[in-house]
C-alpha cells in the first residue's frame, strides 16, 4: 500500500542529495519514478534538482496553479509509475498537498515530498503545514548549527550579513542568504525582545 512521506529540515541537511539517491535506486532497479520541483526556485537552472555535493537530475516543474493529481495521472496512463518525489515541497499550496493524497490513496503510488520545515521567522510554509499534518511518516533530516547542536531554523541574512526578520516569506537564495541554526542562535537573532 502506497503512502506518503515527508522528508524536513533546515537547510543543508541533505535534502535534495537523499532524494536524488533514492530516484536513482528506483531507477537503477528498472523502475520508473519521476521527479518534481517547484518552479520557483531555477536557481541551477529551470526543471533541475540539484544538490549542494554536486548531484543533478532532471524535474518536471509545478506551480502553485499546477494540479498535481491530474498531471501524475497523466504520467502513470503512459508508463506506471513506481515513485513520485517532489523537492521544494514547502511551496506546494494546501490544495497540491491534498492532490499528492490522492495519488497515494486513488493511483497507489508512493509519494516522497522533501522540503523546509520553517522560514526565516519560525512559521512553517503551507505546504510543509499540510504535509507535517497529512502525511503517513514524518522523517526529520538533520544539520548542525555554527554552535555543534542540531539547528531546527533557518536564519535569513542581508547583504552584511545580518539576520532579517521582515520581509517576504519566500526568497529564494542559498548559503549566500541563509544559514541553519539552532533555536538558541536563532532566538537571540530573529526573536529578540
Amino acid at each position: 500500500m502506497a503512502q506518503l512521506y515527508f522528508y524536513y529540515s533546515a537547510m543543508n541537511a541533505g535534502k535534495s542529495t537523499s532524494l536524488l539517491q533514492s530516484a536513482y535506486n528506483y531507477r537503477e532497479r528498472g523502475m520508473h519514478a519521476v521527479i518534481y520541483t517547484a518552479a520557483i526556485d531555477d536557481r541551477y537552472g529551470s526543471g533541475k534538482v540539484t544538490s549542494r555535493i554536486g548531484l543533478q537530475a532532471d524535474a518536471s516543474l509545478y506551480r502553485p496553479q499546477d494540479n498535481l493529481f491530474d498531471a501524475i495521472s497523466i504520467q502513470q496512463r503512459e508508463k506506471p509509475l513506481d515513485c513520485v518525489f517532489i523537492d521544494e515541497a514547502q511551496f506546494l499550496t494546501k490544495a497540491q498537498a491534498r492532490q499528492l493524497i490522492e495519488v497515494v490513496d486513488e493511483l497507489d503510488v508512493p509519494v516522497l515530498a522533501y522540503g523546509l520545515r520553517t522560514d526565516f521567522l519560525g512559521e512553517t510554509f503551507e505546504g510543509s503545514h499540510y504535509l507535517l499534518a497529512w502525511a503517513d511518516k514524518l522523517f526529520e533530516l538533520k544539520t548542525v548549527c555554527h554552535c555543534g547542536r542540531k539547528a531546527n531554523f533557518v536564519v535569513r541574512l542581508d547583504e552584511n550579513g545580518q539576520a532579517v526578520t521582515t520581509g517576504d516569506q519566500v526568497e529564494i537564495g542559498g548559503n549566500d542568504r541563509y544559514e541553519s541554526m539552532c533555536r538558541k542562535h536563532f532566538k537571540q537573532l530573529v526573536w529578540v525582545s
